[in-house]
């Protein structure tokens, strides 16, 4: 398990440790099954999920499907019935890691030393109960778009189970273990991997104490303190950069005008970039004037 203070990761993570104990349990855990663990090294160990991680804000295992075959061959997909281009991901393997890990305490994984020969018991005939409180997620393109929203929701839970597909996908009868199905938007990647990394990076932000400022996940774009609306335009030192100054308001120290200028920027980008937020978002009598100014006329 990549945990808050061992240092310790999942089997075949690629890194220096091995998990050999159920280790406390965080605020919220992310048991993420996958053919390609070692992809979750490099982004899993830096900036704001490392610090999460060594605050044990949240805990992540990482688990290798390909560890719960019993072939010889270890195989994990297959030819697709019917025809047709590709290899779809087998259901047995899926189920089985998910149903073992699942059924145990969170921060369970497998001992490297069990991995292929010395498995849990488990029946490929008799469901196991999964607890109710853990959504079991598949990230598939054909999935709920990722919005700000779905991180909202995520946060609730204290333990998320995430399934990488990969190849042209997975066996139909795996989502008989799925609960939810989540994608990034209206295109394809190569498999379900960078889209755990995403889901474990917003709802990692969104933990008190994940950022250095308190309020900062609040206050990002289409997030409740912007009332879903694109954030604005930021500056820092210099306060002169080729010819272009930052604007005066912000070194006015008269605050209430600062926010004012933030909200008008915020409202002036969403309506320039994303103006169908606007319909969404909660906005003021003095927010629709300055947008009637500027041209925006509401849709029935």
């Amino acid at each position: 398990m990549i945990g808050s203070d061992s240092g310790e990761c999942a089997p075949d993570a690629g890194g220096d440790f091995v998990e050999t104990q159920i280790d406390t349990l965080q605020p919220i855990h992310f048991d993420i099954f996958t053919l390609f663990p070692t992809m979750f090294a490099g982004p899993l160990d830096e900036s704001i999920i490392r610090r999460a991680l060594d605050k044990a804000l949240i805990s992540i295992c990482l688990h290798n499907i390909r560890d719960f075959t019993t072939d010889r061959h270890h195989i994990c997909d297959d030819t697709p019935y019917g025809g047709g281009g590709g290899m779809i991901m087998k259901p047995e393997p899926i189920v089985r890691a998910v149903e073992t890990v699942l059924t145990r305490p969170a921060g369970w994984s497998l001992a490297p030393d069990d991995v292929y020969v010395n498995l849990p018991p488990w029946s490929p005939e008799t469901p196991a109960v999964l607890p109710a409180a853990t959504p079991v997620i598949l990230l598939t393109p054909q999935g709920r778009p990722l919005t700000q929203t779905v991180v909202a929701g995520l946060v609730q839970s204290r333990r998320l189970a995430l399934i990488c597909g990969r190849y042209e996908g997975i066996d139909e009868r795996v989502r008989q273990i799925v609960t939810d199905e989540i994608s990034l938007g209206d295109y394809v990647i190569s498999g379900g991997e960078l889209a755990a990394m995403i889901i474990v990076d917003a709802v990692t932000r969104q933990l008190p104490g994940a950022l250095g400022y308190a309020l900062g996940a609040h206050q990002d774009s289409h997030s409740p303190g912007l009332d879903g609306l694109l954030e604005g335009p930021q500056y820092t030192r210099p306060p002169l950069f080729r010819n272009q100054a930052i604007p005066p308001v912000l070194i006015s120290g008269h605050h209430a005008n600062v926010n004012r200028w933030r909200r008008e920027q915020a409202l002036l980008e969403t309506l320039a970039k994303r103006p169908e937020l606007l319909m969404r978002a909660t906005l003021s009598p003095k927010d629709l004037a300055f947008l009637d100014a500027h041209g925006w006329t509401p849709v029935a």
